[in-house]
């Protein structure tokens, strides 16, 4: 295994960590001078197993949410329920998916998304695909702004 390879790994695997989140390995791996389409596409998978890992842990948390509310339905709990999903039913999955990676992380977005009642599968595809494009999105402006050589040139002074 090459050190460019190892590189990948490490960004596959901080793709994968909550809160560190693909959009902050991503810079990281073309500051290292990893290859900016391989570091998106590592850190991307990475964090897409957990999304969907977190997603179809979100259904068995609304799933005891919803026999929680049945068996105490205590005024103070289903009012801070009815606001979770008023806050929810304004942003949608479309704003978890767009706020997620940079707010709350992908991870709790999608198991946000499912307990308040989408899919699981619609959720990890949508975070997912805005985790895409927020990596894509970072990585370009990585290398606008000079970081995919900037290690270079700091080693060459």
């Amino acid at each position: 295994m090459n050190l460019e390879q190892l590189g990948l790994f490490g960004v596959f695997l901080g793709g994968a960590i909550p809160w560190l989140e693909a959009i902050a390995v991503v810079p990281a791996g073309i500051f290292f001078g990893l290859y900016p389409i391989a570091v998106v596409a590592a850190a991307v998978v990475g964090n897409a197993i957990t999304i969907f890992v977190f997603a179809y842990g979100g259904s068995k948390i609304r799933n005891w949410l919803l026999n929680k509310k049945s068996q105490n339905a205590t005024a103070k709990s289903t009012k801070k329920f009815e606001k979770a999903q008023a806050a929810f039913d304004k942003y949608g999955i479309f704003g978890m998916a767009l706020l997620g990676p940079i707010l709350i992380g992908t991870q709790f977005a999608a198991t946000i998304s499912v307990a308040a009642g989408v899919k699981p599968l619609k959720t990890s595809i949508i975070i997912s695909v805005a985790t895409l494009l927020w990596a894509a999105l970072i990585a370009v402006l990585s290398v606008w702004g000079g970081l995919d050589t900037l290690l270079e040139r700091q080693l060459e002074s």
